[in-house]
C-alpha cells in the first residue's frame, strides 16, 4: 500500500465498507460513462485521421 493516501482516497474506501451495496451502483455508473464497446474499425478510421502536432504548439511559420 502506498505511503501516502489523500483524505478522499480514506473517505471514499471508508464508505464503500460502510455502504457495500453501493459497489452495483458503482457499476453500473461507470458502464454508463466509460465502458464501451470498441469497434475496431472506427478506430482504425480516427487514427489514420490524426493530425500530427507540431513540437512547439505556437509556432507559426510552416
Amino acid at each position: 500500500m502506498a505511503l501516502y493516501e489523500s483524505d478522499h482516497t480514506k473517505f471514499m474506501r471508508e464508505w464503500m465498507e460502510k455502504h457495500p451495496e453501493q459497489t452495483e451502483e458503482q457499476q453500473k455508473g461507470r458502464a454508463l460513462w466509460w465502458d464501451k464497446p470498441q469497434d475496431q474499425d472506427t478506430r482504425k478510421r480516427q487514427n489514420a485521421a490524426k493530425v500530427p502536432v507540431k513540437p512547439y504548439y505556437y509556432q507559426t511559420d510552416e
